[in-house]
């Protein structure tokens, strides 16, 4: 190999390592959004269960996925 092409070979490996390395950094940032709104989901549903009488103010992990879900649905669009 001559040292253009060492070089060409570098610069093509280091641009997939960049690449790699904003890909995962973009769906560990996904995944944080994703903890994120789980837990807004919890505090808000929990919240809203202390105004009601103690025999309804059970929250299940049920409605706390589908509530995160309707958000994660909402700031998508």
């Amino acid at each position: 190999m001559t040292q253009e092409e060492i070089i060409a070979a570098q610069q093509q490996h280091q641009q997939e390592v960049e690449t790699n390395r904003r890909t995962h950094e973009i769906a560990m940032n996904d995944k944080r959004l994703r903890v994120e709104i789980i837990r807004m989901a919890k505090e808000t549903l929990i919240e809203n269960a202390r105004n009601k009488p103690a025999s309804e103010a059970i929250v299940t992990a049920e409605e706390i996925t589908a509530f995160a879900n309707e958000l994660i649905n909402y700031a998508g669009e």
